[in-house]
């Protein structure tokens, strides 16, 4: 996986999870939290789409780790970090990510 894959599936999942914030009017964070501590829904039909948006959101959350990391990591390689960083990025080369 690159750089631009993590960057790629952020964008998507901001995209799907925008879906669910508007559905039901909190935002994805909010949400997270309320699911992960046990909130369940009150109607029996938004089960599945709350499964889906709990998943949408801690994949968000790993991928968002992953981009940081990896920016993390090539700073440290690197003398002039940030401006080697978006030259490469730019240039579309592919940056591997660690797993």
């Amino acid at each position: 996986m690159t750089l631009q894959d993590v960057i790629d599936d952020i964008h998507a999942l901001y995209d799907d999870l925008r879906v669910y914030e508007r559905k039901y009017g909190i935002l994805s964070e909010t949400f997270y939290e309320l699911y992960i501590n046990g909130t369940e829904p009150d109607n029996d039909d938004w089960v599945l789409d709350w499964s889906d948006w709990a998943g949408a959101y801690k994949l968000l959350i790993r991928r968002q780790e992953q981009y940081r990391n990896t920016v993390h990591s090539l700073q440290k390689e690197q003398s002039s970090p940030l401006t080697n960083l978006i030259s490469r990025a730019s240039r579309h080369e592919p940056i591997q990510i660690a797993s």
